[in-house]
């Protein structure tokens, strides 16, 4: 799979992102997203977040304190996160290294698991056993993109 730059002549093999007009591995050109507050397990909201104030670019790699964490895959009670309405994927994570899949996000809210209008971000499984997201801007405020403590047994440990 081939993908390519919007307006450049440049086109990157399959696992790799055009970024900067050069293609790069996602795996190795991240930032770490370490906020505690996003834990799945953070039912605190006298402090709320909102990702849409966020200049999302490029990749990110979810750390809580010093474990490495994921997007949770299901839907998650309001007021988790550190937000009123959390952010959850709605397929599974890629299964293989190297893979680059686009993944629903959907907020939770009054009773529904997809309240807010959902977006695409794309994830990519990282050699090591870890994960990386291209990450979106929600729809509106008080969403956040959660985080949960990883499956993994190796690889998901601080840089």
């Amino acid at each position: 799979v081939v993908s390519s730059c919007i307006g450049l002549c440049l086109f990157c093999l399959s696992g790799m992102d055009c970024s900067n007009s050069q293609c790069v591995d996602p795996c190795h050109n991240y930032t770490v997203l370490n906020d505690d507050w996003r834990s799945t397990n953070n039912t605190d909201i006298q402090v709320l977040h909102c990702d849409k104030n966020i200049d999302w670019q490029g990749w990110y790699r979810l750390f809580l304190g010093e474990s490495g964490a994921h997007i949770p895959e299901r839907c998650l009670d309001p007021n988790r996160c550190g937000t009123h309405a959390p952010l959850w994927i709605t397929q599974p994570h890629p299964t293989q290294s190297g893979e680059i899949l686009t993944r629903t996000v959907c907020s939770s809210w009054e009773g529904n698991c997809c309240k807010f209008e959902s977006h695409i971000i794309h994830v990519k499984h990282c050699y090591g056993n870890y994960y990386v997201y291209k990450l979106v801007k929600p729809v509106t405020c008080q969403l956040a993109y959660c985080a949960g403590i990883c499956w993994q047994t190796r690889g998901d440990t601080a840089p």
